[in-house]
């Protein structure tokens, strides 16, 4: 450990200046103690409810609550914002438009079905397409009860999130489950923009 350095004369005149012009915060307190800050207040909870509310360390796991903590697939579709005319979107949904393409991707590998996806949006986007139906199936559930979860139904958890990127982003309007007579829960409705 080092030993303290004592101060020069013209350090030691500065600060003698410096401690002649401030004020004690309690002038019963000794001079020669350090003052210590207060305790901060914690910061008002502004973060939304935690999902895990009965969570315990070394606890069981709750065999009806799902592995998977966002919202189901189907319900984020639907709660996103319509781009597409509100009409044409309610007639969609309620399966009444009938889709002039569609892809199935059943039994494909993600490897397999990601380029199948892209070359047939873009493809039904270049010949004038308004809307395609892709079809994932629902999946199987193949968690074996290993540390970590295996999710139902890859690529139909998969497929949105391809769509929401580039190069099909800016080919896609609107992304929504498909009606029961066309698929339900292992479908989706691609609704395509207008080429330009």
């Amino acid at each position: 450990m080092r030993k303290p350095r004592h101060l020069s004369p013209d350090e030691r005149a500065l600060w003698d200046v410096v401690a002649g012009r401030t004020t004690p915060l309690d002038p019963k307190r000794p001079k020669d103690v350090t003052p210590v800050a207060p305790p901060k207040k914690p910061l008002p909870n502004t973060r939304s409810p935690d999902p895990l509310p009965n969570f315990m360390v070394g606890g069981q796991a709750d065999p009806k609550r799902p592995n998977d903590l966002l919202r189901p697939i189907g319900e984020r579709l639907t709660a996103a914002p319509v781009q597409m005319d509100t009409k044409s979107y309610g007639k969609m949904t309620r399966g009444k438009l009938k889709p002039e393409g569609r892809l199935d991707l059943h039994g494909m590998t993600m490897a397999e079905a990601h380029p199948e996806l892209i070359a047939f949006v873009l493809g039904a986007q270049a010949v004038g397409k308004r809307l395609v139906l892709v079809i994932t199936g629902k999946g199987k559930d193949r968690d074996e009860g290993y540390a970590i979860p295996v999710r139902y139904g890859v690529l139909r958890h998969q497929v949105p999130q391809w769509m929401a990127l580039p190069p099909l982003k800016q080919a896609i309007l609107q992304v929504t489950p498909a009606h029961v007579r066309h698929g339900g829960q292992g479908a989706y409705y691609v609704y395509l923009r207008r080429r330009r």
